[in-house]
């Protein structure tokens, strides 16, 4: 992994909580320029799509469930090793998990509402990243 940017989700319970603020400083004092920042409120078909690689799996409809329960706030990060980079900002997906000072450490509630998503290869990062800003968006 060594693209130079990434996909990430300040996901519902973190943005119902007003945890937005707080995670968004985390992003940028580890250094990664916000290049694309929106706030958007998931539709039941956009979810499913964007977790179409779940699809059939225990949690699939859970989750769809919660990425629709409010606003999200979407982002294109940039950052050398930009996925490799945020992976290790945010922390294991169980934040009892994860690492002292990350960010789902600090802000996770569960597995399932584990405060932030992120891409977890540069083939992700592109694909997501184009899900919500196609490239005339972008840049």
């Amino acid at each position: 992994m060594n693209g130079n940017f990434t996909f990430a989700i300040i996901k519902p319970n973190a943005v119902r909580t007003g945890k937005s603020g707080p995670i968004l400083s985390m992003i940028n004092e580890g250094g990664f320029e916000i290049e694309a920042l929106k706030m958007v409120q998931m539709t039941t078909e956009q979810a499913e799509s964007f977790y179409e690689v779940h699809r059939g799996k225990p949690f699939y409809i859970e989750l769809v469930e919660f990425m629709t329960s409010g606003p999200v706030i979407v982002m294109v990060l940039r950052h050398a090793h930009a996925v490799e980079e945020f992976r290790k900002l945010i922390g294991a997906t169980d934040p009892s998990k994860a690492e002292p000072g990350t960010i789902r450490k600090l802000f996770a509630v569960s597995v399932k509402m584990n405060a932030v998503h992120g891409s977890d290869s540069d083939e992700n990062a592109a694909r997501e990243s184009n899900f919500f800003f196609p490239a005339t968006e972008r840049f």
